[in-house]
């Protein structure tokens, strides 16, 4: 393929292409309406020019007619008044008329048939911008309908609906993640809360066994409530060396 019929094609099929795009169907419909109007307007006159002419030779073929059987009957005349040479004359003329009526007939007869194809011609185009007219209607509403939808996707389609779904889900999955540091904060300051009450609740018992050692320095008593449950009072050694010198004292007193 040559580069001049290469180009060539890319031009058409960019112009065809161009041109596709450019219609409108109800432009084109209207348009295409206002043609065939004007195509039987032209069928119309067509016809009435073919029915006019056929009535012009069926009248020239009706005056030739009658001029043949004018000129017979003078031939006839003629003869009988015994002018043999009249009657000649006349037979001729009327021989001529003759032959102007045969021929006008076939004329005639020809632009009949015409005339008829013609007619049904009309009669059949008449019924197509009928059809057209009806076709015409429901096709505009059908474009029209597929104009509007066209649109609404297109709107549709700017409304970036995946995009929004997205950010749904993104915000939804934030919530869920929001939720769950606050259920797990929660359960860490129930926690922290139970952890400090069995910190108290350990250190009781150590608390008790440093009174108890406080009150074994200063030489108290330690109560037997104080103590731990099942443990019983124990005199440290320091107790017992002070007892003993306060029993020795007490008997140097007595002996004085």
């Amino acid at each position: 393929m040559g580069l001049f019929d290469r180009v060539s094609r890319v031009v058409r099929s960019n112009l065809n292409a161009a041109v596709s795009s450019a219609e409108d169907p109800a432009k084109i419909l209207d348009q295409a309406i206002i043609d065939m109007g004007e195509d039987l307007v032209q069928m119309r006159q067509a016809v009435a020019q073919a029915i006019a002419s056929q009535k012009r030779v069926e009248q020239q073929y009706n005056k030739a007619q009658s001029e043949a059987n004018t000129w017979q009957q003078r031939a006839q005349l003629a003869l009988q008044k015994g002018d043999e040479s009249l009657a000649r004359e006349a037979l001729t003329r009327k021989k001529s008329q003759a032959e102007t009526a045969t021929a006008l007939k076939a004329q005639m007869d020809g632009q009949r048939a015409q005339t008829d194809q013609l007619k049904k011609s009309l009669i059949g185009l008449e019924s197509k911008i009928s059809e057209a007219k009806t076709k015409k209607d429901m096709l505009k509403a059908r474009a029209s309908a597929a104009k509007a939808n066209e649109q609404l996707q297109s709107t549709m389609g700017q409304l970036n609906t995946n995009s929004a779904m997205s950010a749904f889900e993104r915000m939804e999955e934030k919530v869920l993640m929001m939720e769950a540091k606050s259920q797990a904060a929660g359960e860490l300051a129930g926690a922290d809360l139970e952890s400090q009450f069995a910190a108290l609740e350990a250190g009781g018992d150590v608390d008790d066994e440093l009174a108890a050692m406080k009150a074994q320095l200063t030489g108290g008593s330690v109560d037997q409530a104080a103590l731990p449950e099942g443990e019983t009072p124990v005199a440290a050694p320091q107790d017992v060396a002070v007892d003993a010198e306060l029993e020795a004292l007490k008997t140097q007193l007595d002996q004085l």
